[in-house]
């Protein structure tokens, strides 16, 4: 059997009302997917306007994508740096203490390569509390990165990590422990 995409149907997926979507769409055009520096205070209100659940001292940089606010947790003093794309069809929980870097990925969709018609698949991703993510770096949909791991710059995490966990490569494979010094 082959792929037939003219099969395909996502119709299952209910993210939310059409003018909900809309509003986010032009709201995350204009304040978010910018390059201008909108205060990150304005920024936080209108992601709880949207519905996501956001701590305090949270850092939103310039250029950020956020598909579905209302998917997306934050908790206290995490960083989401520039370019960062948090591309959640299902739910993204990220915890304290957190440091997205530039140009990371966090992805919770994805497509069944062995079905004919390609069928979407979501799962949540959990990022636990002190995780960093580095530059460039792709989360893969249904991993928990946990407390206190590392996933290197360009690195492709496609399973779970352990807590203090340093995770480096293509896909992301332990390196060694972190260890974090006062």
């Amino acid at each position: 059997m082959n792929v037939d995409l003219s099969r395909y149907s996502n119709s299952w997926y209910k993210p939310g009302n059409i003018f909900k979507r809309c509003a986010w769409f032009i709201t995350g055009l204009i304040f978010f997917e910018s390059r201008l520096p909108y205060p990150n205070n304005l920024k936080l209100i209108l992601l709880k306007l949207f519905g996501a659940k956001i701590g305090r001292g949270i850092v939103i940089k310039p250029y950020v994508r956020i598909k579905y606010p209302w998917f997306l947790e934050i908790g206290d003093y995490s960083w989401i740096g520039q370019d960062v794309w948090i591309d959640n069809l299902a739910k993204v929980s990220i915890g304290d203490n957190v440091c997205i870097s530039q140009g990371a990925g966090i992805f919770t969709g994805n497509h069944n390569y062995k079905k004919s018609a390609f069928d979407l698949m979501v799962q949540p991703v959990v990022i636990e509390e002190g995780v960093w993510v580095g530059a460039k770096a792709i989360v893969c949909p249904g991993v928990t990165l946990k407390s206190h791991s590392v996933l290197s710059a360009g690195s492709v995490v496609c399973d779970n990590t352990k807590e203090y966990g340093i995770y480096q490569g293509n896909p992301a494979s332990f390196v060694r422990e972190r260890k974090i010094e006062d």
